[in-house]
């Protein structure tokens, strides 16, 4: 399992000039079960990803499709974790990483 931790390098009007290929993108990749959670950092400053990508590789591939990846408006971090305890309800999410 991955968070993507994603911090702008424009200003906000260059974001918000991509921003609806931005949630395209999204809508593409939530539809795939890659992403299951994603939203913006408070205050504005990026967003955050939860996704479950087979492997780094993957998941690098899939950000490279990112139009704020594209046009560079953003750096990405990308944090893997094996999530070891979750809320019951979170099981289907995380069992293959157990």
């Amino acid at each position: 399992m991955f968070i993507v931790s994603i911090t702008y390098t424009s200003d906000m009007s260059q974001i918000d000039k991509y921003l609806e290929e931005h949630i395209s993108y999204l809508d593409k990749h939530y539809e795939k079960g890659s992403f299951i959670a994603s939203g913006r950092k408070v205050p504005r400053t990026g967003g955050v990803i939860l996704a479950t990508a087979g492997n780094r590789g993957d998941l690098e591939q899939i950000l490279d499709e990112d139009p704020f990846k594209v046009h560079h408006l953003a750096d990405y971090e990308i944090i893997e974790f094996i999530p070891t305890k979750f809320a019951p309800e979170f099981a289907s999410l995380v069992q293959s990483y157990g």
